[in-house]
């Protein structure tokens, strides 16, 4: 729904000006004497009278409704949307970089086995927002969560082994997930933690990370890869009501985020916005027309 409106609608009084004075201020008629008669130098009312005066008083008219400022606002009616906000946490300890995760590629690393599944992860999501948080020495704030699928794909292309160091701070990457998420407005907030082994170098206690997690609903899906103890992995998914997987190898990591991407879907629905539009400009270009025409018609009289 439309609604039409001025914001400066005290500029219309500038067309009573305009209306008195085309009733009680017009030019004199100039008059010759000629003995025996009086000629008026009075042009008839012609066609041509009757544009001019028509083309006047439309340039003043439009050109006055533009000083006013008129404006449409414009109702934009309820979004509805399945859409989920996903934070993955990555390893990128030094673990990472054994071979043998790939059985169809021996020299290829788990990080970088890992990168092409996630990769394919992140291109299914279509309506998703995505972040991303590494984890090494410390965790880090990789991709902030965004619907910018091709920065996420491009931050996950350059992730190397050991970029933040080579250890493995897992719990304080749910801490740093958490804080990505807290202040999502989905009804669906997930982390997925991918990691090759137990926690080593975190400061924060493995209670406050778990307590954060559960004051903001996050679920913390964890997936652990190779032959590495997963029980702390089992126990951050238990806590926050999520699910753990294993993966001994790429095949079952590509099963394993096939089944994540059928994750539930939150309905978000956006409050009705308001949107004003300008649209003076409008008016003040058949203003301007209608000026040019004026002066045209002028032009040609001159030349007569």
């Amino acid at each position: 729904m439309n609604d039409f409106h001025l914001q400066e609608p005290y500029f219309l009084l500038f067309l009573s000006l305009f209306i008195i004075l085309e009733l009680y201020f017009k030019p004199q008629k100039v008059s010759y004497y000629i003995p025996k008669h009086i000629y008026l130098y009075a042009h008839p009312q012609t066609a041509k009278n009757y544009l001019r005066f028509f083309l006047k008083w439309c340039m003043l008219i439009f050109a006055v409704i533009a000083l006013a400022t008129p404006t449409v606002t414009q109702t934009v009616p309820r979004n509805h949307k399945n859409s989920i906000d996903i934070v993955l946490s990555l390893d990128t300890s030094g673990s990472m970089s054994l071979y043998g995760f790939n059985e169809d590629d021996y020299e290829q690393t788990r990080l970088e086995a890992v990168k092409e599944v996630v990769k394919a992860f992140v291109e299914q999501r279509k309506k998703d927002r995505i972040g991303i948080v590494v984890f090494g020495d410390y965790s880090s704030a990789a991709a902030p969560l965004s619907y910018d699928y091709k920065m996420a794909l491009a931050i996950i292309k350059q992730l190397k082994v050991g970029i933040i160091g080579k250890n493995t701070a897992l719990i304080d990457s749910i801490a740093s997930a958490t804080e990505m998420l807290k202040n999502s407005k989905s009804k669906s907030k997930v982390i997925i933690l991918l990691s090759d082994g137990e926690d080593v170098g975190s400061k924060i206690p493995l209670e406050i990370a778990l307590k954060y997690a559960k004051k903001y609903h996050i679920k913390v899906y964890t997936v652990s890869i190779g032959k590495g103890n997963n029980n702390l992995l089992k126990l951050i998914a238990k806590e926050t009501n999520a699910k753990n997987f294993s993966a001994a190898n790429k095949n079952d990591l590509t099963a394993v985020y096939k089944s994540i991407d059928k994750l539930e879907k939150s309905n978000i629905q956006t409050p009705k916005n308001k949107e004003t539009i300008q649209i003076y400009f409008y008016f003040l270009a058949v203003a301007l027309v209608a000026a040019l025409l004026l002066a045209l018609l002028g032009f040609k009289k001159r030349e007569l």
